[in-house]
């Protein structure tokens, strides 16, 4: 088992940035792909974006391609959420997510985070 920290979140005005990090402790970091989902209040927990184990392959949800990027570094057992441009509608709970495989679905991740605030304001 992973265990999973992020910080980073925060409160940044609309077209603002913030990056999010997600600091992992326990089993060989590098085993895992990493994720990152998101849940607005009242909404289901959403996919957003994923890296595969090497960094050699990433995934994103449509609505913010272009706008996100994740990177991690193996090295220092971190993965980290670059997020630009952001609007109201980002507004939610972030969490970081590890699975030995790279997918889209919540339901199937192995180890989560606990989660960090993103607010932006319009």
């Amino acid at each position: 088992q992973v265990q999973l920290v992020e910080s980073g979140g925060g409160l940044v005005q609309a077209g603002g940035s913030l990056r999010l990090s997600c600091a992992a402790s326990g089993r060989t970091f590098s085993s895992y792909a990493m994720g990152w989902f998101r849940q607005a209040p009242g909404k289901e927990r959403e996919f957003v974006a994923a890296i595969s184990r090497s960094g050699g392959n990433t995934l994103y949800a449509d609505s913010v391609k272009g706008r996100f990027t994740i990177s991690r570094d193996n090295a220092k057992n971190t993965v980290y959420l670059q997020m630009n441009s952001l609007k109201p509608e980002d507004m939610a709970v972030y969490y970081c997510a590890a699975d030995p495989v790279l997918n889209r679905d919540y339901k199937r991740i192995a180890s989560w985070g606990q989660g960090t605030q993103v607010t932006v304001s319009s």
